[in-house]
């Protein structure tokens, strides 16, 4: 299985990083050792000083597909839930000035951690119009709108398969909003889907 995640996926989060609006989407992979599951907790790794969340909508493949029309892009995913893209922002920071490749900084142990999924078709208002929303410590730091992708799932998607081929059990990480922020030992963070808890973790 492949963990796909798009980068730059929200105006706000964009311009807080004070990166430039891509064109089309970006996108990197996590390995499968990667995974963070069943509300395990997420242990600083000793390699950054700085690891910060980024919430964000995740999809589960459901089929296998290759050079993916959009309109056709919704059949290949049933089911959704949040997940946090752990990311080591001073080795990030590193990894621009060198224009190296970011593995070390997205890509490491238990960087990926997943909800609980939810079949998309409890979702009657459609997959581009979900509310989410991130608790640290009780206080909401993010909250997001699938409505205010730069690019939407289908699209998505579709570019994705133009460069791999989609498989069952693949996941993809959609994108944060505004709102990322740094994690320290002793935090709690909760993430709410439609008002539903899918996701909790605690920072050892």
């Amino acid at each position: 299985m492949k963990i796909i995640c798009i980068g730059q996926n929200y105006l706000e989060h964009i311009a807080e990083l004070n990166s430039a609006v891509p064109e089309q989407p970006v996108f990197f992979c996590k390995p499968d050792t990667a995974l963070l599951i069943k509300n395990r907790p997420f242990f600083i790794p000793d390699f950054t000083q700085e690891v910060h969340y980024e919430t964000e909508l995740v999809l589960r493949i459901c089929k296998v597909g290759k050079n993916i029309e959009a309109r056709f892009a919704d059949t290949y995913y049933d089911a959704c839930t949040l997940g946090f893209d752990f990311t080591a922002r001073d080795l990030q920071r590193d990894c621009r000035k060198a224009g190296l490749p970011w593995e070390i900084c997205k890509s490491f142990d238990n960087s990926a951690a997943i909800g609980n999924f939810i079949p998309k078709e409890k979702f009657r208002q459609g997959m581009q119009d979900l509310h989410f929303e991130m608790r640290k410590n009780g206080e909401t730091v993010q909250t997001g709108h699938t409505a205010r992708m730069l690019f939407s799932i289908p699209e998505i998607i579709s570019h994705i398969s133009k460069f791999f081929t989609l498989r069952t059990g693949d996941y993809i990480f959609t994108g944060t909003p505004p709102g990322v922020g740094k994690v320290s030992i002793g935090d709690r963070l909760e993430a709410f889907l439609e008002g539903e808890e899918v996701l909790r973790c605690a920072i050892k």
